[in-house]
């Protein structure tokens, strides 16, 4: 299984851009998918996750970020509206994934694509 992320690069103030994660290999299903972020010097902090159809967003991005997941594709988005300098980070996606009925899941992480947000 494998989690590859797409969509980040370098946008003004004020901007937009949307990130991609998409999820190949043997999937039997996928019930919570993430963002997280890391910043220079910070530590990874999750920005939004969707479990099922229940979202959460950190303080920091409400209001201006939204997650959601296209469940025939195994892939998860993250809508990026209004951003700010301190938005700029890492962006890591995640996923918790069941390769077969009745077994455990395993969480996997994407390679992380960069955002930066800049004038």
């Amino acid at each position: 299984v494998q989690l590859q992320a797409s969509g980040g690069g370098l946008v003004q103030p004020g901007g937009s851009l949307r990130l991609s994660c998409a999820a190949s290999g043997k999937i039997y299903s996928i019930p919570y998918m993430a963002w997280h972020r890391q910043a220079p010097g910070k530590q990874r902090e999750l920005v939004a996750s969707v479990h099922s159809i229940v979202t959460t967003y950190a303080d920091s991005v409400k209001g201006r970020f939204t997650i959601s997941r296209d469940n025939a594709k195994n892939t998860v988005y993250l809508q990026m509206n209004s951003l700010k300098p301190e938005d700029t980070a890492v962006y890591y996606c995640y996923a918790d994934i069941r390769v077969y009925a009745g077994r455990p899941m395993r969480n996997y992480w994407g390679q992380g694509t960069l955002v930066t947000v800049s004038s």
